[in-house]
């Protein structure tokens, strides 16, 4: 992905919203993060997802079903105060780049 360093905080972000409306889990994000544009392999989702979990903005439990077991991640407190703070951030700099384009 060109300028992963750039973008590597708008895929947090997204996963941090998608985590705020419901559980997730790491391949359904890899198909939404493709919707967006983002071409994302396990490799680089779920070290995304468990340093996420680390740092204490989502929260994991394990579903088993058989033999298969699937991590499912939510959002924190802790994650919604960095979404909230995050969207005001994006909205200042947006806000910024129209008032430039209109002068």
């Amino acid at each position: 992905m060109e300028h992963r360093d750039l973008l590597g905080g708008f895929i947090r972000l997204h996963i941090l919203h998608h985590a705020a409306q419901h559980e997730i889990f790491g391949m359904w994000m890899i198909e939404e993060l493709a919707r967006h544009g983002y071409k994302l392999s396990p490799g680089t989702i779920y070290p995304i997802l468990h340093g996420m979990e680390k740092r204490g903005y989502l929260s994991v439990r394990v579903e088993r079903d058989g033999r298969t077991e699937r991590k499912l991640y939510a959002i924190t407190p802790y994650g919604r105060q960095g979404l909230e703070l995050a969207r005001l951030r994006v909205q200042e700099l947006v806000g910024k780049r129209h008032k430039a384009a209109e002068a």
